[in-house]
């Protein structure tokens, strides 16, 4: 008997669009019989076999791109480079891919609710927060949900994904510090909800972000102490778990060496981004002996808890201490003295947010969002004088 020659296998081939067109059944339009539907979900072959119509996961795999790109493509979102829209559009045409009314209603099954999921334990940055969001929603159809929650629980990550699931959520708002995490942010993107995060630095693609350049407010901070004669200036910071105390620290430090003074590890204090941090750091500070002069706070709720400590034990606030705060909420103005503060417009931030995550659900036709740059500026009040020592 003679041997069978072997025969060497071919290497596999990749899947081309003509390949997919022959499977799917979309031959040349000169090739289709009349009578045919175009959008039936399949069709008899000549050798009837029943061949399937193609899909978005064609079309993404062809493109090399996500799903979620093709349909922003089919659906004329300003979001997509046009050298890409270009690339979809031969694809989609090529394949004669028909996009399924009833899949598309489907993914586009979305509550008219907005998300804000919080962990910031400071009441008022959270309420300034909603109302910048509530701001831009009114009259939009939208509506707001509030989320408040602590990431170093247990079931962190669960609870979130079962508070976007269970409401439908259109679209959420992530300020510091649930904005910093990226594991909930990628949470996020596996439930395909869309999201804007407001950080002290760009963590994420521009038209998802709001940046705050907080160490330029600590700097700002620094330099206007220094420059007005003070030599021992203490830090009371937030908490570890927020970028924006890293920031704010940072800047401080930098303003400091900018003007020839001395950082102090000494007078150095954790806070938590409350009065009562604040109350605590404050006793701690100005029992140390030579005391400071100055102190900047990481936020306005524990620059009120030192204004506290200071009168427990005898300070004059603006004339033997010096105070400066952050955010430049509406407490700044409202202690005795008014408090000199950094301020980062709270409720703009809230609002600039919303309407980037609006305009992104709606895949409004309009230009690409840039990130929105937000700059601190100190706001100098009477908490702030000369060294009288």
């Amino acid at each position: 008997m003679q041997k069978k020659k072997d025969k060497k296998k071919a290497p596999p081939r990749r899947t081309s669009v003509a390949d997919l067109r022959l499977v799917a059944g979309s031959a040349p339009k000169t090739a289709v019989a009349r009578g045919a539907t175009s959008g039936a979900p399949s069709e008899r072959s000549g050798h009837g076999e029943q061949r399937r119509r193609p899909t978005i996961n064609d079309v993404a795999r062809l493109a090399g791109v996500s799903k979620k790109t093709v349909s922003r493509v089919i659906n004329r979102s300003p979001l997509v480079r046009e050298e890409t829209r270009e690339k979809v559009d031969a694809i989609i045409s090529e394949l004669g891919f028909r996009p399924d009314p009833q899949a598309r209603a489907l993914a586009f099954r979305r509550s008219f609710l907005i998300g804000l999921i919080y962990d910031n334990p400071n009441p008022q940055y959270v309420i300034d927060m909603q109302q910048g969001i509530l701001d831009v929603l009114r009259g939009s159809g939208f509506e707001l949900l509030v989320h408040p929650c602590r990431r170093d629980e247990p079931g962190f990550y669960e609870t979130v994904g079962n508070f976007v699931e269970r409401q439908r959520l259109a679209g959420v708002v992530l300020p510091p510090s649930v904005s910093e995490d990226e594991r909930l942010v990628a949470l996020l993107a596996d439930l395909d909800c869309p999201y804007i995060r407001i950080a002290s630095v760009l963590l994420d693609e521009p038209e998802a972000s709001i940046v705050t350049h907080d160490a330029e407010g600590g700097e700002q901070a620094a330099r206007h102490l220094a420059r007005l004669g003070h030599k021992r200036i203490a830090h009371i910071s937030g908490p570890d778990g927020f970028r924006s105390a890293k920031e704010r620290r940072a800047g401080f430090r930098r303003g400091l060496e900018a003007e020839g003074v001395a950082y102090d590890t000494s007078f150095d204090i954790k806070g938590a981004y409350t009065f009562e941090s604040g109350l605590l750091a404050g006793r701690e500070l100005l029992s140390q002996s030579p005391s400071p002069t100055a102190v900047f706070c990481g936020n306005d709720e524990m620059a009120a808890g030192l204004y506290q400590a200071a009168r427990e034990m005898g300070r004059a606030i603006g004339r033997s201490l010096a105070i400066v705060g952050f955010d430049d909420s509406p407490l700044a103005a409202r202690l005795w003295p008014p408090l000199s503060s950094v301020r980062l417009p709270i409720r703009d931030m809230g609002a600039k947010a919303a309407e980037k995550l609006l305009a992104e659900i709606r895949d409004a036709d309009q230009d690409v969002l840039p990130a929105n740059e937000i700059r601190p500026k100190l706001v100098v009040r009477g908490s702030t004088a000369a060294d009288e020592a």
